[in-house]
């Protein structure tokens, strides 16, 4: 039987609905406009997988409070300004399925839409004196920026390697899974190795995670992410890499050329696509993906046992086997 969401959220059901609540009042500006814009960022929220990681991680280390609250909202709110930056950045129309900010408002209003978030969560912090929790989550927001320009700078030649690509993702992706855990603990006042084991933990998860997007670019099942995408945007991948590791010099200069200069070719990703099947990139990244989802476990392991710690599981389990 499959994981549903609301089976994992179940210890912290109370939690997340009150939250949802302390959140929206967090957006509350008395600008017409801006106050329109939150409500529609508000409305197209997803699955609220980083709250869930605070409040689990939380309720793993000690019980939840105030600090706790704040400090979801916190994340919330600077990752929902990075959110609307990176669609102004890729000039991005839509985002879940819906419009994004500066598809509905330009450019202009989204760049300080994203300002104002990022505002709010630090005066929110602030006010509140919750210094550490924001130091956690400043960090992330940090690396992510640095995540992005690193992949960036190196997909102008294609040279990316393992090492490189774990770096990347690790700062784009898995930091804020890990700052999600960190800022659970910490609201707690958990000890500081409870939090770095819990920040680690989460970053054991982040890593799983993008490399299960990855995969998806490869899948046959219909998905939330069309296939070949990140072939067509020209991003390595793990699969990518592996196989391109694995190939002699002129089949590998005839896939990078193909991802440089003829992206755009269905028939072309396709057969990309079909060389990293056949080379073993596929099973590589899944062998990769679950060595981290068992680290993460077992990283969770040195908590005492609670019907938290288990969802906690069950949440790592749900980002493996998820099909969007």
């Amino acid at each position: 039987m499959s994981l549903q969401l609301d089976d994992i959220k179940a210890p912290i059901a109370a939690e997340m609905e009150t939250f949802e609540k302390k959140f929206r009042s967090s957006m509350y500006t008395r600008v017409l406009l801006l106050d329109k814009i939150m409500n529609y960022i508000v409305k197209r929220k997803g699955k609220q997988m980083r709250p869930m990681f605070v409040f689990l991680s939380a309720g793993t280390c000690g019980t939840i409070n105030e600090a706790t609250f704040r400090g979801a909202a916190l994340i919330e709110l600077l990752h929902t300004a990075s959110l609307v930056h990176d669609d102004v950045v890729d000039d991005a129309n839509y985002r879940r399925g819906f419009f994004s900010v500066n598809a509905l408002w330009k450019n202009k209003i989204a760049v300080l839409v994203g300002d104002f978030l990022l505002a709010r969560g630090l005066i929110l912090s602030i006010e509140n004196k919750d210094y550490e929790l924001l130091a956690i989550v400043t960090q992330a927001v940090k690396e992510m920026s640095e995540g992005e320009l690193l992949q960036m700078e190196k997909a102008r030649h294609l040279d990316i390697d393992e090492a490189v690509y774990y770096e990347v993702i690790r700062q784009k992706t898995a930091s804020l899974i890990a700052s999600c855990c960190g800022v659970g603990a910490s609201s707690v006042s958990a000890a500081p190795p409870a939090v770095e084991a819990m920040r680690s933990f989460g970053e054991k998860v982040g890593m799983a995670f993008q490399i299960k997007d990855d995969l998806f670019d490869y899948g046959d099942e219909e998905v939330g992410k069309p296939l070949g995408i990140d072939i067509k945007e020209k991003k390595m991948t793990l699969p990518l890499i592996h196989t391109l590791s694995r190939l002699g010099w002129w089949e590998k200069r005839k896939i990078i050329s193909i991802v440089r200069n003829e992206s755009d070719s269905p028939k072309k990703v396709k057969y990309v696509i079909q060389v990293v099947k056949d080379a073993g990139g596929i099973d590589y990244a899944k062998a990769v993906m679950n060595t981290y989802y068992r680290d993460a476990l077992q990283a969770l392991a040195a908590f005492p046992a609670s019907p938290y710690r288990t969802s906690l599981e069950q949440l790592v389990q749900f980002t493996i086997e998820r099909r969007q």
